[in-house]
């Protein structure tokens, strides 16, 4: 952009050529995302993408490229345990743990506008914040498009003396209605059935995760998010973890998970608390009370779907609402997914895969609101 007498001429934007380095770290974001954080499987991956469709050259190979991981500390070397005589292993660093969330942040929910409807079959529009006709100061972290140009304007001919400056103490926002702090449980089904069929399940709910994540603890740090895992048995897991997420050989223990969910919110001093429930919708699993396992893989076994309307009417006392976000299209699944939304007065999105993400998010926001009589 020049500037001239007469005015502004504004010239055509051209975007940043990405480097080398720029170009592969987009790829290989997206291979350690699937590779559940396993360094040797994404560069292998990475290395057969570059014969492929010759992604580097002579002046920049894929070995420059892991140089330059190592020194701008993306991934670090470290002792294999695992190894007979201790040999060093390549593993991906906290730095890396925290840009793929924002990555999964950008890329999950990066393509919805405000107050605009996303590309999926849902009654929830994009993120709004109501305002109620009042304005205050401006603080750190306020969103730049709540600024008032107005009122901030009127602030800084009040306190300039000269010329007309605008400084931090002028700024002045649109106040928005007060939102309630949340409490929420991410549970993420990880049975063997999210891997089955030639569907890869597990990555879009990873990401979801991820994304998730990085939206409450940038955006609404008051918030809390607690996330775990339901196989034979339901467990905590934390941040970092969440790139290694993967599946095992195992059936879906849903009973244990909202077992955990709950004796995880009841510890919360939030009056708002929620479960969202990722998962193929098919209950194949309880403990039992001699510490054995009950399995049964062959349709909706009668005794496990007990179990869980049993919780989902459990969590309904406690004031707990369960959203399942079902990503199997099976529809004898889809009708147990119904009785159990019906027992919770809960909510169900029967999405597949596409639009997880921005289904979540919406659901997320909408159920933030605090609503006025």
């Amino acid at each position: 952009m020049k500037k001239l007498n007469s005015g502004l001429i504004f010239e055509r934007f051209s975007e940043k050529e990405k480097t080398p380095f720029e170009k592969l770290f987009e790829i290989f974001k997206e291979l350690i995302t699937h590779t559940s954080g396993d360094f040797d499987e994404a560069i292998n991956w990475l290395r057969e993408l570059d014969k492929e469709y010759k992604l580097t050259d002579k002046n920049y190979t894929i070995d420059d490229f892991i140089e330059d991981l190592l020194k701008k500390s993306y991934i670090k070397k470290e002792i294999d345990p695992n190894s007979y005589n201790n040999l060093n292993k390549i593993v991906i660093t906290s730095k890396t743990e925290k840009l793929l969330r924002e990555h999964a942040l950008k890329q999950v929910f990066g393509n919805l506008k405000k107050t605009k409807s996303g590309n999926h079959k849902s009654k929830f529009s994009g993120l709004s914040d109501d305002t109620n006709g009042d304005f205050r100061r401006y603080q750190f972290g306020d969103s730049i498009d709540k600024i008032s140009i107005t009122e901030s304007i009127k602030n800084a001919q009040l306190n300039s003396f000269d010329e007309l400056k605008i400084s931090e103490s002028d700024l002045v926002v649109y106040d928005s209605l007060q939102k309630n702090q949340m409490s929420t449980i991410l549970m993420i089904d990880i049975s063997h059935s999210m891997i089955l069929y030639g569907e890869d399940r597990i990555t879009p709910a990873k990401k979801v995760a991820m994304a998730l994540s990085e939206l409450i603890t940038t955006r609404y740090p008051k918030d809390t998010l607690d996330i775990l895992t339901f196989g034979n048995d339901a467990e905590i897991i934390e941040l970092k973890d969440l790139p290694y997420l993967n599946v095992g050989p195992y059936h879906t223990n849903t009973v244990a998970g909202l077992d955990l969910a709950l004796d995880l919110l009841r510890k919360k001093k939030n009056s708002n608390k929620q479960i969202f429930m990722i998962t193929d919708g098919k209950p194949s699993c309880i403990k039992l009370s001699n510490g054995n396992y009950y399995k049964n893989s062959v349709g909706l076994d009668n005794k496990i779907v007990e179990k869980c309307y049993e919780k989902a009417r459990k969590a309904k006392k406690l004031g707990i609402p369960i959203t399942t976000f079902m990503i199997a299209q099976d529809p004898y699944l889809q009708q147990f997914v119904r009785e159990f939304t019906n027992a919770n007065s809960g909510k169900a999105f029967f999405t597949g895969l596409k639009g997880l993400g921005e289904i979540i998010f919406e659901d997320y926001e909408k159920n933030r609101k605090k609503k006025y009589s």
